[in-house]
């Protein structure tokens, strides 16, 4: 046997072995064990199902092709090296889609955990939640949450990229066990809402042109400043969006994943995208006061002062804390009466409604439902947790009591979840597909 035969029969092989391996890998739905409540979305589980079914097709596809083009290589010629380039561009795709498989996967797998299960399953329900903007038509996506380890949460938003170049077709977020359960945990997830929020509603390339032009009009000793407010936009736009659904809760939840040794706490560093711990706690406190005016914020803010002092701070530094500070009720006052295109006139700091989440009214809520707290489950998940943080704020509620009623409440909501979806299965409402349209605001009745 010659050695190009030897190579083209060796391709040939390898090839065959890749699409026997890939017809192994099943349908998620033959192969993880959950109960009911457990289960992420239908929408999610169909998009999930759909997105490998179609990946799986292509590169079986590209496969068959390769395999054809190999079959016919001794009357077209045979060119080892340039098959060999072809089989391995096929194996990195294989590889692709096997870490595809792993990322949906390991999301799954958890909700077979005792408990666990159940209880992310009804984060779910809080992000859902937390992307519905009253007013607005925003196309919200099937959302996916699970737990893993490491400090701050993370979001891999729907139409980001795979490994492999595929779209993602949902939104998967990731939370921190050191988070559950406590109420801290709604102000992680809001925040990663936030990011998709901020997409959809195309929110960043809206307010970098009138911060870019903030920079070249401010005083010279202020253009370094904002420039830092525009380069942390991304990051503040999704703390804005954790504090207008949940109050003072985002805030305290906050400072529960920034409380880090001092000296991270005050690194300053422009190529981060978030801010640095101090001033954004500080910059969450007045957004805070802003949208839901009360003498709580300044207290807490007074707190994180005494925290973390700005004694023996490095005179630069002081100064970069004095600048933010001079310049802060300015960016703020920009950051809510912004009007981006997709909200038709409304500023953002009409997103949210503001009455019902005002300190007093949450306190009233919480209060309502103090008898039999899980009662709060008739309410918005978002709501239920502006209105525990409120409680936490005003020692109404210890730190004991809150991680049952927690544990509660997201079995409640997953257990609902699961129900809805299988009504709307039942009435043979399929699912639709998430399609990417902008946010819309609806015409005012004639």
């Amino acid at each position: 046997m010659t050695v190009l035969e030897m190579s083209r029969r060796l391709l040939a092989h390898e090839s065959r072995a890749m699409l026997a391996r890939l017809a192994r890998i099943e349908p998620f739905a033959l192969t993880m064990p959950m109960v009911p409540a457990a289960a992420c979305s239908v929408e999610a589980q169909n998009a999930i199902e759909q997105h490998m079914q179609k990946v799986k097709r292509g590169l079986r596809r590209l496969i068959v092709r390769f395999l054809d083009q190999l079959r016919g290589a001794p009357r077209h010629g045979f060119v080892p090296h340039a098959a060999q380039e072809q089989f391995t561009l096929l194996r990195m795709r294989f590889n692709s889609l096997i870490t595809q498989f792993d990322i949906f996967g390991d999301v799954l797998s958890q909700r077979s955990e005792h408990g666990t299960g159940v209880r992310v399953a009804g984060l779910d329900a809080v992000v859902t939640d937390a992307l519905n903007v009253p007013g607005v038509q925003l196309d919200v996506p099937p959302v996916m949450c699970y737990l893993d380890r490491g400090h701050g949460a993370a979001i891999r938003r729907v139409r980001t990229r795979l490994p492999g170049g595929d779209l993602s077709p949902v939104a998967v977020i990731n939370v921190p066990r050191e988070r559950m359960i406590g109420s801290g945990v709604a102000s992680s997830l809001v925040h990663e809402a936030g990011h998709q929020a901020a997409a959809l509603l195309e929110l960043i390339p809206s307010l970098r042109v009138p911060l870019i032009a903030r920079q070249r009009t401010a005083p010279p000793k202020e253009r370094q400043t904002w420039l830092a407010w525009e380069r942390w936009i991304s990051e503040i736009l999704s703390d804005f969006w954790s504090v207008g659904k949940l109050g003072i809760g985002a805030t305290t939840g906050l400072m529960a994943v920034v409380s880090l040794p001092r000296p991270f706490v005050f690194r300053l560093d422009l190529e981060d995208p978030h801010p640095f711990p101090w001033i954004r706690v500080r910059l969450s406190g007045v957004l805070g006061r802003t949208l839901y005016p009360h003498v709580q914020w300044d207290r807490l803010l007074a707190v994180w002062d005494a925290l973390y002092p700005r004694t023996g701070l490095a005179p630069s530094m002081l100064q970069w804390l004095a600048q933010l500070e001079g310049t802060l009720p300015q960016f703020v006052t920009l950051l809510l009466g912004h009007k981006p295109k997709a909200l038709a006139g409304r500023a953002l700091k009409d997103l949210f409604p503001n009455a019902e989440r005002s300190p007093a009214r949450l306190a009233s809520i919480f209060d309502q439902h103090r008898q039999r707290p899980a009662s709060l489950a008739a309410i918005s998940p978002t709501l239920a947790f502006a209105a525990i943080g409120q409680a936490r704020m005003d020692g109404k509620l210890d730190p004991e009591a809150e991680g049952n009623l927690l544990r509660e409440l997201l079995t409640v909501w997953a257990v609902r979840g699961s129900l809805g979806s299988s009504q709307r299965c039942a009435r043979g409402q399929m699912p639709a597909a998430f399609n990417g349209r902008r946010a819309t605001v609806p015409a005012p009745a004639a």
